[in-house]
């Protein structure tokens, strides 16, 4: 009950805020949306290309032959080849891996090894390359430098100690 009021106290709280410094409350929220357009616009074309790209992955059956390729390496590091498609899914899409740990739940459970590796590896993981897409094109960047190979060392490092955790 008292969540419901979080958004409308601090809407409230902006508001008095403002009112207090003699700030122009409105005009300020206007000028805010107006650039907010203008990131949307920037970062809309790299969106639809990581969305196309994640599609193509999955709809070619490149996916398959990457888990494929891949599960020995999982097995090697004493991961399920189950949780394979969601480890190399998620650094790109959120919602596919979503439906991905759904499936995994509905067929494993959620306590059993596959199940509890998944939902650790989702919850401590990140789409990093949608993250960069987007914070990257609303500076109006091209160089990433090392953020994304750090980011996909640490979800490594995550996936590996979920496996060690949950043996």
């Amino acid at each position: 009950m008292l969540s419901g009021l979080i958004v409308p106290g601090c809407m409230l709280a902006a508001l008095v805020a403002a009112a207090y410094r003699r700030l122009p409350a409105y005009d300020l929220f206007v000028e805010g949306a107006r650039e907010g357009i203008g990131v949307a616009v920037r970062v809309l074309p790299n969106l639809a290309a990581m969305l196309v790209a994640v599609e193509l992955m999955r709809a070619s059956g490149l996916m398959d032959a990457l888990c494929g390729l891949a599960a020995p390496a999982f097995e090697w590091l004493g991961l399920p080849g189950e949780v394979a498609p969601l480890v190399l899914l998620r650094p790109m899409s959120g919602s596919a891996s979503l439906a991905l740990v759904e499936k995994l739940l509905a067929r494993y459970g959620a306590d059993s090894r596959v199940g509890l590796i998944a939902s650790t590896v989702m919850g401590s993981s990140e789409t990093i390359f949608y993250t960069v897409c987007v914070y990257m094109s609303a500076v109006d960047r091209r160089a990433t430098g090392y953020a994304v190979p750090c980011s996909l060392l640490g979800a490594l490092a995550g996936t590996v100690l979920a496996g060690a955790l949950f043996r």
